[in-house]
């Protein structure tokens, strides 16, 4: 069983880039690289939660260079494929069963460990997010054809491919709707929820310079 993080390397120029204007790349970076942290946490608090039950391993799926932001724990394997969806598909067939969460939604990172008990109880699991994405996905037996020809960053993705998981026959786990953070009028939510965590700090430190 694995808990995975799907993860670009926060590198300025590469990372958030919708939010480029008003921010720098450089900003970019850093609220990434805040968001990830706060991601590594959730996955943590999950995969030890679960210690008693089973051996959770942590995984980063990575898109670029790894760095000292991942901690020792977490074993890192790179991404490979056009798209997303095949991204996803091919990171299943190398790490089986499990859960794969974005590297930007660390507040459904309560909801990890239910999405983890799912996936071991034989029942895949999927959360929604408001721009009409998902935001976590897991699979109890990983097949292809779950994310074939699925339409990825689109209005009705998260539609996509839970219908997907139905047609195949797979009992689904609904996990709680959240909120990504693609653009500028997502960086002002996240800011506003004055969480305890690094990226709603993040946002607030880089507002207070954009307005």
């Amino acid at each position: 069983m694995h808990l995975t993080i799907i993860a670009k390397a926060p590198t300025a120029g590469r990372v958030k880039t919708r939010l480029c204007p008003p921010c720098t790349p450089e900003e970019a970076a850093m609220i990434a690289a805040a968001a990830l942290a706060d991601t590594i946490d959730a996955v943590d608090a999950a995969a030890e939660s679960r210690r008693g039950a089973r051996r959770v391993r942590r995984v980063v799926l990575l898109d670029g260079e790894p760095a000292n932001w991942i901690p020792d724990r977490y074993e890192v394997v790179a991404q490979h494929g056009r798209g997303l969806g095949e991204r996803l598909a091919n990171g299943f067939d190398e790490l089986g069963p499990g859960v794969v969460v974005g590297m930007d939604t660390p507040a459904g990172g309560r909801w990890l460990g239910d999405a983890v008990d799912a996936v071991a109880a034989g029942r895949d699991a999927i959360g929604l997010a408001t721009d009409g994405g998902y935001w976590v996905i897991g699979l109890a037996t990983p097949d292809r054809q779950v994310f074939e020809g699925i339409p990825m960053s689109e209005s009705h993705t998260g539609a996509a491919q839970l219908r997907r998981l139905h047609s195949l026959g797979r009992p689904v786990r609904m996990l709680p709707m959240t909120r990504d953070l693609d653009d500028i009028t997502d960086l002002r939510a996240h800011a506003g929820t004055h969480g305890p965590g690094r990226l709603s700090a993040a946002c607030r430190s880089v507002l207070d310079r954009v307005g």
